[in-house]
């Protein structure tokens, strides 16, 4: 096993699902030891598809693995893992409750009689982080982690397996620029050991850092193997989708009016330990973006819900369009304070994953004089409605009875998006709008929002991505542990770095400028 010797070769790989959607068909790839491989695509190129496959999560239809030359037959993670085969996913597999230790020996726990060796499994992760130069304290819980140090950890439990090829699923989704750069200083370190990293991504420039080679898809097919180096982005980009994405978008200066939603000295999180959300207060105006910015963990997803209605306020208030929504169901917060939420979680709390895109576009639309009379559902109007709809957000499937769970995960992203943003509404809340998703479809959703927000929406976004946060905010807000580490009225002169310092609790904002930016607000 040398740099430069071939690891894996996948030949004419071909998947079809049940209901006759061809994710690959006939795909070639191959990957090197000692190198980084980088596999791009729209959603629904088929990318996640040959990985899987690659790390036994789906059955091959047709075509061959060759390992080191050999034929194989990956049929479980276990067998890849035999392989040496490694995958850190986009969601963590991580236990929050257990140490770093216990996650790495998990399963895999030594004995001392009949008993688990702790201080064994404390002492076997240390020695591991020190081989790789990836230093993690043994004895944390996960969930005192950051995001950046809960990667180092799942990488760290691949290596320990014995991964000499290591698959990355967009693992700077949720990374700081400064999380991103030490990330990038290990893989460097492995690709220098003689181990492969395959690293999904949909970010160009990232690419061009890091890797070594690419392979494009598009369509379930390969659309060819190139050297880093000798593609520019914008020939990635049309071997892609077809055409060149120029990603930073003509943006109107805002036009800021009334105050649409108001969050005053809310906390949240008491009886666990250190406050969620300890003292926040902003606004956002109709005709305004503002972004919200922090590393994943520090009370960015628990604001959003306590806004929508999914966790009760224990103190402060939320006033939308000067209504304390307090008291109010989920169901009168979208309906009778006109809001609309995006989730994080796009499977477990966007859709009805068994149910059709009809249904998940338009279920909650059925009172409509549109689409019923007299309790008559007008079933007619409901297909051109959503086959209106998946034109429009081009959302990639065979038609509009097809189940939710059969799309990849960038079209049931635009599903949602197509759901929330379609309907009149005074405040739109979106988490993280454009996680996994492709370029293509960044820009259109990117394209909505900035609509949207010309027609005196008040918009409230997160987002991990630092370069997208900073697109689309008028203004923005940076959390770090629960409170505003930093607030600023307009971005201009602001830079991705110092945003990154404060997402990292390195600086913080005396509290009169942030309430100066509040009061001016």
């Amino acid at each position: 096993m040398a740099a430069g010797q071939t690891a894996i070769e996948m030949k004419g790989i071909t998947k079809i699902y049940p209901n006759g959607v061809v994710a690959n068909k006939d795909v070639d790839f191959s990957v090197n030891y000692g190198e980084i491989h980088a596999v791009m695509g729209e959603n629904g190129a088929g990318k996640s598809t040959l990985m899987k496959m690659l790390f036994g999560l789906e059955k091959i239809d047709r075509g061959q693995i060759l390992f080191e030359g050999k034929p194989v037959h990956i049929n479980s993670p276990a067998e890849a893992i035999a392989l040496k085969i490694g995958m850190v996913h986009q969601e963590f597999m991580l236990v929050p409750s257990l140490t770093v230790a216990e996650n790495m020996m998990l399963k895999e726990e030594p004995l001392k009689g009949i008993f688990i060796d702790r201080a064994k499994a404390v002492e076997e992760t240390r020695k591991i982080s020190e081989k790789y130069h990836l230093p993690i304290e043994p004895d944390r819980k996960i969930s005192d982690l950051p995001v950046g140090m809960k990667q180092r950890v799942e990488i760290l439990k691949a290596l320990y397996r014995g991964a000499k090829i290591l698959i990355l699923d967009e693992p700077t989704a949720v990374l700081t620029p400064q999380e991103t750069e030490e990330l990038f200083r290990q893989l460097l370190l492995l690709k220098e050991s003689g181990h492969t990293v395959i690293f999904i991504s949909h970010k160009i420039r990232e690419i061009k850092q890091i890797c070594d080679r690419i392979t494009i898809m598009k369509n379930g097919l390969s659309m060819g193997v190139y050297d880093v180096k000798d593609i520019s982005e914008a020939d990635i980009s049309r071997l892609m989708i077809g055409r060149e994405i120029k990603m930073n978008l003509d943006k109107k200066p805002a036009s800021p009016k009334e105050c649409v939603l108001k969050v005053e000295h809310l906390h949240y999180g008491y009886g666990e330990g250190k406050l969620k959300l300890n003292d926040v207060s902003f606004t956002v105006r109709s005709g305004e973006i503002l972004g919200i910015a922090g590393v994943e963990g520090n009370g960015q997803r628990e604001l959003l819900e306590l806004i929508v209605g999914l966790r009760k306020i224990q103190r402060g208030s939320i006033h939308i369009r000067e209504k304390d929504v307090s008291k109010l169901t989920i169901r009168k917060i979208r309906d009778e304070a006109l809001t609309a939420y995006i989730p994080q979680d796009r499977l477990a709390a966007g859709v009805a994953a068994d149910a059709t895109i009809k249904e998940n576009l338009l279920s909650n639309r059925l009172s409509e004089a549109a689409f019923s009379k007299h309790g008559v559902i007008k079933e007619k109007e409901l297909v051109r409605k959503a086959e209106e709809l998946i034109e429009e957000f081009a959302v990639k499937c065979d038609s509009e009875k097809q189940s939710v769970s059969m799309l990849s995960g960038g079209n049931i992203q635009k599903v949602v998006v197509a759901r929330e943003l379609s309907m009149p509404r005074d405040l739109i809340i979106i988490d993280q709008p454009s996680r996994g998703i492709d370029i293509g479809s960044t820009k259109f959703i990117h394209e909505k929002i900035f609509e949207l927000r010309d027609a005196d929406t008040a918009i409230l976004v997160n987002s991990a991505d630092l370069a997208e946060i900073m697109e689309l905010s008028d203004s923005l807000i940076v959390l770090y542990e629960g409170e505003i580490a930093a607030y600023f009225k307009d971005l201009n002169g602001v830079t991705e770095e110092e945003l990154g310092e404060y997402m990292l609790g390195i600086k913080k904002q005396p509290q009169e400028t942030i309430q100066e930016v509040y009061y001016e607000q």
